[in-house]
């Protein structure tokens, strides 16, 4: 069975939590987390570059004996460190790790006070009032525990949209080889570009009797068969992921397409239209009776309801029906409207590529300028540069850009917004760069004015253009910290401060609905990927779904600007229009 790349990082990731929870030292326990994000990034498959030979200690940041370990598990072998691991951590103490604000070191700090290795001990324990007693566990969060055990935290959790993605392709171009199939398409949540996803529904049309089913069934990555029929069959994938398989005639597949994508909300106000015209609308057309109005695509059933088509990422009932009725939808960006991208890390911090490395890999990418922010030294783990280390950046990226062609690197920094609202980093080094990114890496716990009071004062300084990753928050791992977005937003604005749409899959931040808000405050986002490593520059379609479920256009968006006007809507004297 295949090993995509999401599972190899889950695994790393597993090795680098029961380390930390076991007290493991930090420099081991970081170089499995690197691994686990390089790994999960990656374009090309491990498991094929290992079939192919090649050396994966060529890959950055990865040694002889890690390499060893990621070929193992590539081959579908078990990781005997892994094993060792889980044999000495109580088997529940990991399920603790999914609650919000519980790392491994936290979870380290409960199991050694207060003996916790469950969540059933934890709640406990919670109830009791004990938490408090523990170093680091205050009212406050003592108090989310509680809330978050009550809501459901620590069981199954929705599948993050990159790590659906590497399941997904691959069945789906399994099933577009099998013979007779005539289309293919996943719908759901996954082709609306929802950032979880809770299974895979996939819609297809095939010439009668050709045996489709047995390709489904038949796929290597099945765990489980749990329905089998002629026109629909469930599978549960490797990974715990169920997958739907609906195939329908091909004069029904625009229809069929449409339904399965929803969202519920877009398909029942299709069919209350529909139904106002005297119509039926369900999954195998649009009918007059018994006749056939259309069905073969989604385009004609769009018009046959005299609407033009609704882009899936906007089918949640949220006024994109009567945008479309209107004729007012908006024109989405795309991959290819993005000239830049305004924050990554490089070898200066926590990076795995040089300047050289990312420039050129992004020129490839169609990109004509980037912007270099590795972090500022207030996070000791990133090796982040303080103002004589960044001096010098700044004259390596001078020299570097006299012999680029056609390309920019801007001199800029991720600066940490402090707890009282600073910067880490001094005006003085601060102005001799291009663009100063700010952002929240500490003090996540802070309440909502006081963290609110933070970024709008951070934003106070004429030197800061853009604050990242907004609400810090993790998909699957962490909430967002208290803030009052809105506020942040108008302030923004107000400075002349733009905000991040951060594209790593893990973030997502903005979340689609703050997007939203954004372009109705006609405040600029820019969708930046924060790539670590040149294979992270492809995380920018990511942060694309984002906005488009944001309804972002190509004018709201900071990056899709040239060079020339990006550096004017940088100026904070300049309002960005």
């Amino acid at each position: 069975m295949p090993v995509v790349n999401a599972d190899i990082a889950s695994e790393l990731d597993k090795v680098a939590d029961l380390l930390e929870i076991e007290g493991a030292n930090p420099f081991r326990v970081r170089a499995y987390r690197q691994a686990a994000r390089l790994v999960g990034s990656l374009p090309r498959s491990v498991a094929e570059m290992v079939a192919a030979g090649d050396d994966l200690d060529a890959l950055p940041g990865i040694g002889q004996d890690l390499a060893g370990k990621i070929a193992l598990i590539a081959t579908g072998k078990h990781l005997p460190l892994l094993d060792e691991l889980e044999r000495e951590v109580p088997p529940g103490i990991t399920a603790l790790l999914a609650l919000p604000g519980l790392g491994p070191k936290r979870v380290h700090a409960l199991h050694e006070a207060l003996g916790i290795d469950s969540i059933d001990k934890l709640a406990a324990a919670a109830k009791s009032g004990q938490l408090h007693t523990v170093a680091g566990f205050g009212p406050g969060i003592e108090a989310r525990l509680v809330r978050a055990l009550a809501e459901g935290a620590g069981q199954a959790q929705r599948v993050k949209l990159a790590t659906a993605e590497q399941v997904a392709e691959p069945l789906l171009r399994h099933l577009r080889g099998a013979d007779g199939v005539l289309q293919v398409e996943i719908a759901g949540s996954y082709r609306r570009r929802r950032e979880t996803v809770g299974d895979l529904d996939i819609v297809a049309s095939a010439e009668p009797g050709k045996p489709v089913m047995d390709r489904f069934a038949g796929y290597e990555d099945v765990a489980e068969v749990t329905e089998r029929g002629t026109t629909r069959s469930t599978i549960v994938l490797r990974n715990g992921l169920q997958v739907d398989l609906r195939v329908v005639a091909p004069e029904s597949f625009g229809a069929a397409l449409l339904y399965f994508t929803g969202s519920k909300a877009h398909n029942i106000a299709l069919r209350q239209i529909a139904m106002a015209r005297n119509l039926k609308l369900n999954e195998y057309g649009l009918f007059s009776g018994a006749k056939r109005l259309a069905g073969a695509t989604e385009q004609d059933l769009y018009e046959r309801l005299g609407l033009t088509m609704v882009p899936p990422e906007l089918r949640e009932d949220q006024g994109e029906i009567d945008a479309s009725r209107q004729k007012r939808l908006p024109h989405l960006v795309t991959l290819d409207d993005i000239r830049g991208d305004l924050h990554m890390h490089t070898t200066a911090s926590d990076g795995h590529d040089s300047i050289l490395a990312m420039a050129r890999a992004a020129q490839a990418l169609g990109r004509a300028y980037i912007a270099i922010t590795d972090h500022s030294k207030h996070v000791a783990v990133t090796h982040g540069l303080d103002a004589a280390r960044l001096a010098r950046q700044i004259d390596e990226i001078d020299r570097l850009n006299a012999g680029l062609k056609d390309f920019t690197v801007l001199k800029a920094i991720e600066v940490d917004i402090l707890e009282d609202g600073s910067l880490d980093l001094p005006d003085r080094i601060l102005r001799r760069l291009d663009l100063v990114v700010g952002a929240v890496h500490s003090a996540f716990d802070l309440p909502r004015g006081q963290q609110t009071a933070r970024l709008l004062k951070a934003m106070d300084n004429p030197l800061l253009n853009i604050l990242a990753h907004p609400t810090g928050r993790l998909i699957n791992a962490r909430p967002g910290y208290a803030v009052d977005i809105e506020a942040v937003m108008r302030g923004a604005r107000e400075r002349g401060c733009h905000l991040e749409l951060n594209a790593q899959p893990d973030r997502l931040d903005l979340n689609d609905t703050s997007c939203r808000l954004a372009k109705e405050l006609g405040l600029k986002v820019a969708i930046s990927t924060d790539a670590h490593a040149t294979t992270q520059l492809g995380h920018m379609r990511f942060g694309i779904d984002q906005a488009r479920r944001g309804w972002l256009e190509p004018g709201d968006v900071l990056n899709a600007a040239s060079l020339a006007d990006l550096r004017r809507m940088l100026r904070r004297d300049v309002p960005a229009v």
